[in-house]
C-alpha cells in the first residue's frame, strides 16, 4: 500500500495510527465480551476502520456526522468517552440512550453524531436538512453521512442524492463498498462499473478511492470538503473496502469465497499504516508496543468505569416522559405580527392555516417551509400564495418529489436549531415518507434526546370526488405512533391557533385540514398571534339525549343533523387533537348525556373511535345507559363517483346511529 505523508510530521501521523488503532482494539475487546454474553450484539468494522477515522479526522468537530453500524472511528474521533460507549452497548441506564437502543444505534448532539435507524438509507437525508442548516446561516461548514454499498439500491439514496444536487447543499455522501450487504454480493445489487459513477446521473462529482488507505482517505476528504464549501455542492466519495468479519457476528462469513479475506487480509488498514510508520522511521517496535500497552489500560480503565453502574430500575413514569420534548411556554411576540386576516366572521378555514403560517414565519426566523410547488405556484390549494415573495425562496422552498426526502431534511434542520414545515401535498402521499416519520421523527427524542421540530401539513378527506388517492383519511395511522402529535382541527379560528401551536411545538406534529372544509367552513378567526392547546377538546354544545365525539368533517356532519332534528338534544365534542386526547372532555362527554355516539370520516376498522370506545368502556362503564356505537366509513377503499362516495361516508348513516341510541 502506497502512502504519501505530503505535509504530515511525525507527530501527526503518530496521532493518526493512534487514532487507526483505537478503534480495532476497542472492538477486539467487545468481541471477547460477547463471547462472554456481557454484549448482546456487534456489528465488526475490522478491516474497515481507515474510512470511519479518516473521514472524522478530515472534518471540524462540529459538523455533523451520519455514521452507521461500522464506524465506531467516528464515535471515538469525537472523543466520546469510553466508559459512556461501554454503558451503551451493555444496556445500561448511563449510556446515551438509557437502555433503550443497542448498539451504535444512538446519538449525541454535544458531538455532532446522528444516531441511525436500522433503515439505513434514511439518515442520509438527515445531512440534507443539516446541511441546508449551514447553507441558511452562511457557515463554512459541510454535514457527512454514510451509506454501504447496499444502502445505494435503497430509494432513500435517490432522494437524499437528488436533493442534495438540486439545493446545492454542501454535503459529502460516503459509500463504504465493502463487497456485499449482508450476504449479497454487489454484482447482484447494481450493474455500473462503480458506485461512484451514478454520481454524474445527479449532476455531482464523484470519486472512488482506496479506502483501507488512512492518508488518502484523510486527504481526500480535505479536498472535497473545501469543495463543497466553496462551491456550495454535494459530493459522492466511494471507499473501496472489505469486512473482515460477518455483518453482524452471529451471521458469520461462510457465504465469502477465502481467495476474498487472503487478499484483503494484505491491505488491512492498521497493519499497513503501522508497517508504513516502521519503515519511514516514523515510529519503532518499542514505541508501538507502548502505545498498544497505554490504549490497552485506558481500554480497561473505563471498562472498569462502565461496570460500576447502578442497576437497571425500570420508571414506568419516566419512560413515559421521554417519550415527548417538553413543550415551554411561548412568549407573546414584543412585536403584534401582521396578519392577513381582519377581525370579522368571514374568515375562511383555509385563511386560518394561512395566517396562522404566516404570523409564524414572522415571528420565528428559523422555520423553513418545503413543499411541491408551495414557492411561486403556492401550493395546490393556494395557501402559501405570496409568501415566497414575502420571505424569500430560501425559506419558502418547492421541492423534487421526494417525500422521504423532505421529512428527513425537515429532521436535520432540527438538529441545527431550525423549525420546518412540511407540506404533504395530499396526506395520501404520506406513505412514500411513512419510514422517516414513524422511525426517525416520532422516535428520536425517545432514543437520544433529540427533538424534531417538523410540522407535516396533511390535507385529507373525502368528499370533493377526488378518488381513492386523493381522498383517504389516514389519521389513525399516527394516533398509534408514540412520540408524534396529531391535530384535526374542524373551524378556521381553530385551524389558526392550533397550527401556531404546532409550530411552537418542539415535537413532531401531524396536522391534518380537510380539504373540503377549506373554503366551505367560514368563521371568525381573530388576526393577532395566539395558540390553542395541544390535546384539549373543544365542546361545540352542551345537550342532554346524545354525545356526539367527533372531529373534521364530523363537527360540521353532527351540527348539521342537529339544525335538521331538533327533537333531539346533541352534546357535540370535538377532540380537535387526537395525539394527545383529552380524556378528562371525553369523560365529561359520557357523563352529560350516558349516551355515546363517535363519529368520524376514517373507515370503521382500526380508526380512532375504536380507541375511544374501548378506554370509555373501561372508564366510564358506570355512566353509560347504552353500548358506545360508532358511526364511520365503509371498510373499502374511497371510490370517484360522487354518488358512491356519499354512500361511502359516515355521514351517510348518522341518522340510522342516532336512531339506533335514541331506542335505549
Amino acid at each position: 500500500m502506497m502512502y504519501d505523508r505530503k505535509q504530515w510530521s511525525d507527530d501527526e501521523l503518530i496521532d493518526i495510527y493512534q487514532q487507526l488503532l483505537l478503534p480495532r482494539m476497542i472492538e477486539e475487546k467487545m468481541l471477547v465480551l460477547l463471547r462472554q454474553g456481557k454484549i448482546s450484539k456487534w456489528f465488526s468494522g475490522i478491516g474497515q476502520e481507515a474510512i470511519a477515522c479518516g473521514v472524522t479526522h478530515a472534518l471540524q468537530q462540529d459538523e455533523w456526522i451520519m455514521p452507521l453500524h461500522r464506524n465506531l472511528g467516528v464515535f471515538t474521533g469525537r472523543h466520546m468517552p469510553l466508559s459512556t460507549l461501554f454503558k451503551q452497548w451493555q444496556g445500561n441506564k448511563d449510556g446515551y440512550s438509557k437502555g433503550r437502543e443497542r448498539s451504535f444505534h444512538f446519538g449525541s448532539a454535544a458531538h455532532h453524531v446522528c444516531g441511525m435507524i436500522s433503515h439505513l438509507g434514511p439518515q442520509l437525508a438527515l445531512a440534507d436538512g443539516v446541511a441546508l442548516a449551514y447553507k441558511l446561516k452562511g457557515e463554512a461548514k459541510v454535514a457527512v453521512a454514510f451509506s454501504g454499498d447496499g444502502g445505494t439500491s435503497e430509494g432513500d439514496f435517490h432522494e437524499a442524492l437528488n436533493v442534495a444536487a438540486v439545493w446545492d447543499l454542501p454535503v459529502i455522501f460516503i459509500v463504504e463498498n465493502n463487497g456485499y450487504g449482508l450476504s449479497t454480493p454487489t454484482n447482484e445489487q447494481f450493474r455500473c462499473a462503480q458506485i461512484a459513477d451514478k454520481a454524474k446521473g445527479y449532476g455531482m462529482e464523484g470519486i472512488t478511492i482506496d479506502g483501507n488507505n488512512i492518508l488518502t482517505v484523510i486527504d481526500t476528504l480535505k479536498g472535497v470538503r473545501e469543495y463543497c464549501i466553496k462551491e456550495q455542492k454535494p459530493y459522492l466519495v466511494e471507499c473501496m473496502t472489505f469486512r473482515m468479519r460477518g455483518h453482524e457476528e452471529a451471521s458469520g462469513t461462510k457465504y465469502v469465497p477465502q481467495h476474498l479475506f487472503d487478499e484483503w487480509k494484505k491491505k488491512d488498514p492498521v497493519e499497513n499504516f503501522e508497517f508504513y510508520l516502521q519503515q519511514t522511521g516514523v515510529i519503532n517496535a518499542q514505541q508501538i508496543d507502548a502505545l498498544k500497552q497505554n490504549l490497552k489500560a485506558h481500554i480497561e480503565a473505563e471498562l472498569t468505569k462502565a461496570y460500576d453502574t447502578a442497576e437497571m430500575m425500570p420508571d414506568e413514569q419516566e419512560e413515559l416522559a421521554d417519550v415527548y420534548a417538553p413543550v415551554k411556554p411561548m412568549p407573546v411576540p414584543a412585536v403584534s405580527p401582521t396578519s392577513l386576516i381582519t377581525d370579522s366572521n368571514n374568515s375562511r378555514f383555509i385563511d386560518g392555516i394561512r395566517d396562522g403560517l404566516y404570523q409564524s414565519m414572522q415571528v420565528h426566523t428559523n422555520l423553513v417551509l418545503m413543499g411541491q410547488d408551495i414557492a411561486e405556484y403556492g401550493g395546490a390549494f393556494k395557501i402559501t400564495e405570496g409568501f415566497v415573495q414575502e420571505f424569500g425562496k430560501a425559506r419558502v422552498r418547492n421541492t423534487p418529489l421526494c417525500e422521504s426526502a423532505i421529512v428527513g431534511s425537515a429532521l436535520g434542520l432540527s438538529l441545527e436549531g431550525y423549525k420546518s414545515m412540511m407540506e404533504m401535498q395530499f396526506a395520501d402521499f404520506v406513505t412514500v415518507g411513512f419510514n422517516q416519520i414513524i422511525n426517525n421523527l416520532a422516535k428520536i427524542y425517545y432514543r437520544w434526546g433529540q427533538n424534531a421540530d417538523v410540522v407535516i401539513r396533511m390535507p385529507t378527506g373525502a368528499g370533493v370526488g377526488a378518488g381513492p388517492f386523493h381522498s383517504q383519511s389516514n389519521e389513525a395511522w399516527f394516533t398509534h405512533t408514540p412520540g408524534l402529535k396529531v391535530v384535526y382541527p374542524s373551524t378556521p379560528a381553530d385551524a389558526k391557533g392550533l397550527m401556531i401551536a404546532a409550530i411552537n411545538d418542539p415535537n413532531p406534529v401531524m396536522f391534518f385540514e380537510h380539504k373540503a372544509l377549506y373554503r366551505s367552513v367560514s368563521g371568525y378567526v381573530p388576526s393577532h398571534y395566539y395558540e390553542v392547546e395541544i390535546g384539549k377538546a373543544r365542546v361545540v354544545q352542551e345537550g342532554d339525549d346524545i354525545s356526539i365525539i367527533t372531529y373534521g368533517s364530523g363537527v360540521h356532519w353532527a351540527m348539521e343533523y342537529q339544525q335538521r332534528h331538533m327533537n333531539v338534544s346533541l352534546h357535540i365534542l370535538d377532540l380537535r387533537s387526537l395525539l394527545p386526547l383529552d380524556y378528562s372532555a371525553i369523560r365529561e362527554a359520557v357523563q352529560a348525556t350516558g349516551k355515546v355516539l363517535i363519529l368520524h370520516e376514517d373507515n370503521l376498522l382500526g380508526g380512532i373511535g375504536g380507541e375511544i370506545s374501548a378506554w370509555i368502556s373501561e372508564h366510564c362503564f358506570d355512566m353509560l345507559d347504552a353500548p358506545v356505537v360508532r358511526c364511520a366509513s365503509l371498510d373499502t377503499p374511497i371510490p370517484f363517483n360522487i354518488e358512491l362516495e356519499q354512500q361511502y361516508l359516515a355521514k351517510s348513516r348518522l341518522d340510522a346511529a342516532v336512531k339506533k341510541l335514541m331506542k335505549y
